[in-house]
């Protein structure tokens, strides 16, 4: 397995819309692994393939805690096929928009719909922690960041200073 490189905000490739996934094979099966090491690694909850430079749809989940076994979902072609009519509000953040965290209102229980990596279509009735993160990222299979749900104000806050962390760190290498 390999880490992949993190693609991060303000990159353009984040807000294009991802092509569903038409072939499972071995180098896709690698890809989601890659993808769940780089996860953790980060560590993060989730990851969407379009986070590595992949425009495809197909994300991967583990919202275990440290002390429990791990419990990682790799989805292809997910979708959204039910949801409650009660909303949370969570802080969220991601690895795209790093260490940069705001409350967003979400759905509080989800059904998704997905495709294994073996092929076999499944489904999953989500809350708390995991229907949250379902919801954040199959919105970057589309395009979306959390921070579209905030103000635009609040949005190119938290970008700039992304950017200007990101030139501190490559200034002190």
């Amino acid at each position: 397995m390999a880490l992949l490189k993190i693609v991060e905000v303000p990159d353009p490739l984040l807000k294009k819309k991802s092509a569903k996934v038409e072939n499972i094979d071995d180098a896709l099966r690698k890809t989601l692994d890659d993808m769940l090491e780089t996860m953790y690694d980060a560590p993060g909850v989730g990851l969407a393939a379009p986070q590595v430079g992949i425009l495809k749809r197909m994300v991967v989940i583990d919202v275990s805690r440290e002390d429990e076994p791990k419990r990682p979902y790799k989805m292809i072609n997910p979708v959204i096929t039910a949801h409650s009519d009660e909303t949370v509000v969570h802080d969220e953040g991601c690895l795209s928009v790093p260490e940069q965290y705001a409350p967003v209102e979400r759905y509080e229980t989800v059904t998704a719909e997905y495709t294994d990596e073996n092929g076999k279509r499944q489904t999953v009735r989500a809350d708390g922690l995991l229907a949250i993160c379902i919801q954040h990222e199959l919105e970057h299979l589309d395009g979306k960041l959390f921070i579209d749900h905030l103000s635009k104000v609040k949005r190119d806050m938290i970008v700039r200073r992304v950017e200007k962390e990101r030139r501190w760190k490559q200034d002190s290498e």
